[in-house]
C-alpha cells in the first residue's frame, strides 16, 4: 500500500471536518474495499499510541478523524466551550424508544408512552441526536424518526447493533414496575416486537 494513498485518506478525513461514507472516501481514492480496509487499519493503528491526540472514529458505515476524548479538557482550554445540552427524562425516554423502534412516527412514541411528546421529540431534533428519515405510507403520510450519527457518537456506539438487548426476565420486571408505577395492576402482554 502507497504511504501517499494513507496520506490523501488522512488529509481528506482532517479537512471534512465530519463524518465520510467509506465508499466515498475508497472512491476519491480509487481504492477497492479491501484497499481501503488496509488504509484504515493503518491509519487506526497510527492513531492508537497514547501520544496520538486524534483518533479514527467508526459510526456505521463511515469514519471520522477525531480529537480523543481524553484531551477534551486540553481543547476546550482553546476553543470556545461547546454548547451543552441536558437530556430530561423525558427525553431519555422519548429517545430510547426512537432508539429502539425506530423508523417510528410520532403517534407510535406517544401511544408507548402515554402523553405528547411534542416538547422531548424537538429537543432531541434540536440537539442532532434525532431527525426525519421520511414519511410512512399511509394515510396522513405521518413523518418518521430515526437516531443520527451524533446519537452514536453521544452514547459511545460505533453502530445501533451495539445497543444494549434485554432478557425476558428483564422485560417482564421492567413491565411489571411500570404497571405498578402507572397504578395498573392488570397482566400487560407479552410483546414480540421490544429487543431481546
Amino acid at each position: 500500500m502507497q504511504d501517499k494513498k494513507i496520506g490523501a485518506a488522512e488529509a481528506i478525513l482532517f479537512s471534512m471536518g465530519h463524518e465520510i461514507a467509506v465508499k466515498d472516501l475508497a472512491q476519491a481514492l480509487d481504492l477497492d474495499e479491501e484497499e481501503m480496509d488496509e488504509v484504515l487499519t493503518r491509519l487506526h493503528y497510527k492513531y492508537s499510541s497514547e501520544s496520538s491526540g486524534v483518533m479514527l472514529l467508526y459510526l456505521e458505515d463511515h469514519v471520522q478523524l477525531c480529537a480523543k476524548p481524553s484531551f477534551f479538557k486540553d481543547l476546550i482550554r482553546i476553543v470556545k466551550k461547546p454548547k451543552t445540552y441536558e437530556l430530561t427524562e423525558t427525553m431519555l425516554e422519548t429517545l430510547a424508544i426512537i432508539a429502539y423502534r425506530q423508523p417510528v412516527t410520532r403517534l407510535d412514541i406517544e401511544k408507548i408512552r402515554g402523553v405528547k411528546s411534542d416538547y422531548a421529540l424537538n429537543g432531541l431534533i434540536e440537539y442532532g441526536l434525532v431527525r426525519e428519515t421520511g414519511r410512512m405510507d399511509s394515510p396522513g403520510k405521518p413523518l418518521l424518526f430515526g437516531t443520527t450519527d451524533e446519537f452514536l457518537r453521544h452514547f459511545g456506539f460505533s453502530s445501533l447493533d451495539e445497543m444494549p438487548t434485554f432478557g425476558r426476565e428483564e422485560l417482564e420486571r421492567f413491565r411489571s414496575d411500570a404497571a405498578l408505577e402507572a397504578g395498573d395492576e392488570q397482566d400487560l402482554e407479552t410483546r414480540e416486537d421490544i429487543p431481546v
